[in-house]
């Protein structure tokens, strides 16, 4: 004569079951949520002016952002600095390479 499980097991797989429920539903919940708010997280980048152009015959080679101006190095081991608002040229600046 079988009479099924004890109520104490079927106690304890209505139990791992809420639970397993419960995980899933909290897993879901966290990655709704860093797929919500992720993108408005990052900072916006800063745009490159249109009127800015470098002086004939050089290439740039790496760029920062500042507060109002851009610094740009050029293959020609100079330092450009620029007007963000105007794209003018603020500052020249050499770079000493060592022999």
């Amino acid at each position: 004569m079988d009479a099924g499980p004890a109520p104490e097991l079927r106690f304890l797989k209505v139990l791992v079951t809420v639970l397993a429920g419960t995980m899933i539903a909290g897993l879901i919940t966290i990655i709704g949520l860093l797929v919500i708010r992720f993108p408005s997280v990052a900072n916006p980048r800063p745009s490159v002016p249109a009127q800015i152009a470098l002086p004939d015959g050089l290439k740039a080679e790496a760029v920062t952002f500042g507060r109002g101006w851009i610094a740009v190095v050029t293959d020609s081991e100079e330092v450009l600095i620029l007007d963000q608002a105007t794209g003018a040229l603020r500052q020249r600046v050499r770079i000493a390479v060592p022999d």
